[in-house]
């Protein structure tokens, strides 16, 4: 990840915490899809997967890792091609994945590819836009469509308004949240909350760009954790075949 040159915290010009993140941020996916498959795909008991709290840490995970996805488009210089190549991908992995585990509707990869094109479309517009005015506007957003899934959009009890049961009976708004019956996806991003996330760490992305963030954003503390974020692409790609041969090779 590029940072300005103007930044002197960074000889090498890159953020290396954030790659570090990153990289732990898709290790504890690949963790949460290992266990996925040992549940529903080899029938072993998995206690702690239905556990709410670790529906929560699963989501911090995966909103850190967005979060940092929506930081890096400010570093891109063509957000429309990377995101058209970033969905296509997705459409690759949700034809090849029910071939080992269950279907993918709209998942990680579909969500950052439409996010990255939107970006790209609108940034001319978004960069008018004050960096502090942008994040608390798209951070409020999150908040507010935070359970879109559910049905609902609102803030807890102070406000709260029912998706109309027609909207759920078009069927073909769930990349936006809203889902029709017994919709079910095994990897699934919806747009709402997840692209205010991801806009809103585009506009955290103008301090980090300008070398405006804590000097210990920029310098390297672990090398290999670094590495790891910086693959994440390949690593999503790879690791459902690679668990599911190797749970393969254990179980059957």
């Amino acid at each position: 990840m590029e940072v300005s040159k103007k930044n002197a915290a960074s000889k090498s010009g890159r953020v290396y915490m954030l790659d570090e993140i990153r990289g732990f941020a898709i290790l504890c996916m690949v963790v949460y899809h290992a266990m996925f498959n040992l549940k529903f795909s080899f029938g072993v008991d998995v206690p702690i997967f239905f556990e709410s709290w670790f529906d929560i840490i699963r989501d911090i995970f995966a909103g850190a890792f967005i979060f940092i996805s929506g930081i890096m488009c400010r570093y891109s210089h063509d957000n429309v091609r990377r995101g058209a190549q970033c969905f296509f991908l997705g459409m690759i992995i949700s034809f090849v994945v029910p071939f080992f585990s269950a279907d993918i509707k709209f998942g990680i990869l579909h969500m950052l590819g439409i996010s990255m094109m939107l970006y790209g479309l609108l940034s001319g517009a978004l960069e008018k836009i004050p960096p502090i005015v942008g994040f608390s506007v798209f951070a409020l957003l999150a908040a507010f469509t935070w359970n879109a899934s559910n049905g609902f959009v609102g803030f807890g009890g102070s406000f709260r308004w029912d998706f109309p049961q027609k909207a759920h009976d078009v069927g073909v708004l769930y990349p936006l949240g809203i889902l029709p019956n017994k919709f079910y996806s095994s990897d699934f991003f919806p747009l709402m909350p997840w692209l205010f996330v991801f806009l809103a760490g585009s506009f955290m992305g103008y301090w980090f760009k300008n070398g405006s963030m804590p000097r210990m954003f920029y310098n390297s503390h672990c090398k290999w954790l670094a590495a790891v974020g910086r693959a994440t692409i390949w690593i999503y790609i790879l690791h459902v075949p690679l668990i599911y041969g190797i749970f393969s090779l254990i179980f059957r």
